[in-house]
């Protein structure tokens, strides 16, 4: 059986242009919560002027209905966003760099190394448990292919801070099923299976099989926004997160289809 990630309230809707009302959003995460989803990412504690669209994180967090076989995740870049998650209560937070150079100068203008040393005193202070995500592990839009090597030397920095998730991520949803077979079998080296999660994006239509492959390579957490809605204002070319119907179609996952699509349609009016 594999556990999906729900990632459409903050994957999902950071890079949407229309104004969502925050009761909105609070329906959205209370839809699946019901959904038999364990973990959903609620919001991001960034800057409003980076990510207007989640600068409600503190409201959307103190209005939903909390499940208690659910956590919720934060995304925090500094230890300002984590003294906001820690305020709001979050059962777990993220970090997030990249394996390319340019996206994360692009991205939260820091270097690699910068950004890592950035989330050192984040990951030292919290109380809860934190995944990073590697972004850009397989194509970046800016320079292309990039290399395995990087992606692994990445995780090894985030594992050796404390992290107790790896996410690898497809950004701009290029891989190819060969690929991710291969760029796992260097990263789970140094980072086993029970701590990696995948994070794909369908923009070539192949999400669903780059997740078969991870499978095969015992990978049993992946991530995924209802209604596939999503991706990164940052990255040209990212239009969406790989649907977590489709994963939940695909694989044994025990989530409710129903559910999902009641909650994927109070989004659907915004998009």
């Amino acid at each position: 059986m594999i556990r999906i990630v729900e990632m459409g309230p903050r994957d999902g809707l950071q890079n949407i242009k229309n104004n969502i009302p925050t009761e909105v959003k609070i329906a959205f995460v209370d839809a699946l919560s019901q959904a038999g989803l364990d973990e959903i990412e609620v919001s991001s504690f960034v800057s409003p002027k980076r990510v207007p669209q989640l600068a409600d994180a503190a409201e959307v967090f103190a209005g939903i209905t909390r499940n208690p076989k659910v956590r919720y995740m934060a995304l925090v870049p500094n230890e300002k966003g984590l003294d906001g998650a820690i305020g709001a209560k979050a059962d777990k937070i993220a970090v997030f760099t990249a394996a390319s150079e340019t996206f994360n100068q692009m991205n939260i203008n820091a270097t690699i190394a910068e950004s890592v040393e950035r989330f050192r005193p984040v990951v030292e202070r919290s109380p809860v448990p934190v995944r990073g995500y590697v972004s850009t592990a397989f194509y970046c839009p800016y320079e292309g292919k990039v290399t395995p090597t990087y992606v692994v030397e990445v995780i090894k920095k985030l594992l050796e801070l404390g992290c107790d998730e790896i996410s690898i991520g497809d950004t701009i949803g290029k891989a190819q099923p060969d690929e991710v077979s291969e760029l796992l079998a260097e990263s789970l080296k140094v980072c086993p299976p029970k701590k990696t999660a995948m994070h794909f994006h369908d923009t070539f239509g192949q999400a669903v099989n780059n997740a078969k492959a991870a499978a095969k390579l015992g990978i049993t957490v992946f991530d995924a926004s209802a209604g596939g809605i999503g991706g990164c204002p940052f990255a040209p070319g990212a239009p969406g997160n790989i649907s977590t119907e489709a994963l939940a179609r695909t694989f044994d996952s025990g989530l409710d289809l129903n559910a999902l699509a009641k909650a994927s349609s109070i989004m659907r009016p915004y998009l």
